[in-house]
């Protein structure tokens, strides 16, 4: 059994994956983790695991670990309407990449100034069982929480 920590992609206000305003998310439909609520300024996103990019689109990424725990990072609802823009890559799908290195640049205001909600939801994809998902304290608080700070545990 292994115990991954998984980082919080960005700073901002951790919250439970249950309260993210997105069944998709919200209900474990893609896997379970957590979310951050972040400032309303332009961010870098980084890897919140160190593994292979399995999947690079311009609004979300994936990385899978060596332990095959892949985590994807989707940044704001329906975000993929806007087809990149908001958003700048600075790594290439298939590149190694270590935890808390920069992925994408999230400009948050564009994002909002289209009516969209930017929350961050992270999550182990195909996790089908919560309790494999344990939250760090910022996340059970609702509080802030630092990017590359411990967001949630996997256990596999």
């Amino acid at each position: 059994m292994s115990k991954t920590p998984v980082l919080a992609p960005v700073a901002g206000r951790a919250v439970a994956l249950s309260d993210v305003p997105d069944p998709v998310f919200s209900q474990g439909m893609v896997g379970y983790g957590a979310a951050v609520d972040p400032p309303r300024a332009v961010v870098d996103a980084i890897a919140p695991v160190s593994g292979k990019l399995l999947k690079l689109m311009p609004h979300a990424y994936i990385v899978m670990t060596p332990d095959n725990v892949g985590v994807l990072v989707h940044l704001g609802l329906d975000t993929v309407a806007l087809a990149g823009e908001g958003f700048i890559s600075h790594v290439s799908q298939g590149d190694d990449v270590i935890a808390g290195q920069t992925v994408i640049t999230y400009d948050v205001p564009a994002i909002v100034a289209k009516g969209l909600n930017p929350i961050v939801p992270v999550v182990v994809m195909d996790e089908r069982e919560s309790d494999n998902v344990t939250p760090s304290d910022a996340v059970s608080t609702g509080s802030e929480i630092d990017y590359g700070a411990t967001l949630f545990t996997a256990t596999k």
